[in-house]
């Protein structure tokens, strides 16, 4: 029953449910950034890179998801398009507690390499980064249209309009989140920093 009320809720004021969780998601990263808080256990730099390697690992699955996911509706599959999506939202909500736990036990890894590389993996990761940020409202209410309504009702919604933005802006960050990855962990150098420079770290 609560489930259904729920569900109810959700699909009478989808847009306001997208606001709250994207308030909830933002307030989360941004307090790891700028807070010192007492909620991660401290992490060795050997263990830093494992969960980098780990975030990499789900980026590229969520990454194969979604891709399958956008040929599957074009396909008229809507079932495995459905899965594949929620799916791909449970593996972002894996990575952002993998890379909330990194950030805020473990601090940062500040590329080291020649400067051609270095501003193009800024470039890189600031359009990596933008994207994230703007994509989440945009999945949000892409996800919870899909969830709260059947096939046939969201062909009077946005979903499709709204799915087609979120899943492009997805995609290409993913994308470039392991293009940088791979820039900094294994084409280039890096140096461990304590402190938390979001925009020239992974």
């Amino acid at each position: 029953m609560a489930t259904a009320d729920a569900q109810q809720r959700l699909r009478e004021r989808p847009i306001g449910a997208t606001v709250f969780l994207t308030v909830v998601g933002y307030t989360l990263v941004l307090g790891t950034f700028l807070l010192d808080v007492p909620l991660y256990p401290e992490l060795t730099n050997a263990q830093v890179n494992l969960l980098t390697h780990a975030i990499a690992v789900i980026n590229t699955a969520t990454t194969i998801l979604l891709v399958a996911g956008w040929y599957w509706i074009r396909a008229g599959e809507t079932g495995k398009h459905r899965m594949a999506m929620i799916s791909g939202f449970a593996l972002i909500m894996l990575f952002l507690v993998v890379y909330l736990i990194k950030v805020g036990g473990g601090g940062t890894k500040l590329f080291q390499g020649p400067d051609w590389a270095y501003y193009s993996y800024l470039i890189m990761l600031a359009i990596h980064i933008i994207l994230s940020i703007v994509s989440v409202p945009v999945v949000l209410y892409a996800l919870i249209l899909g969830l709260t309504h059947t096939p046939a009702e969201l062909k009077q919604t946005a979903h499709a309009s709204v799915g087609r933005i979120a899943a492009g802006a997805w995609i290409l960050s993913l994308v470039l989140g392991v293009v940088t990855y791979v820039l900094l962990n294994h084409v280039f150098t890096y140096e461990f920093s304590a402190m938390l420079v979001p925009l020239v770290s992974v």
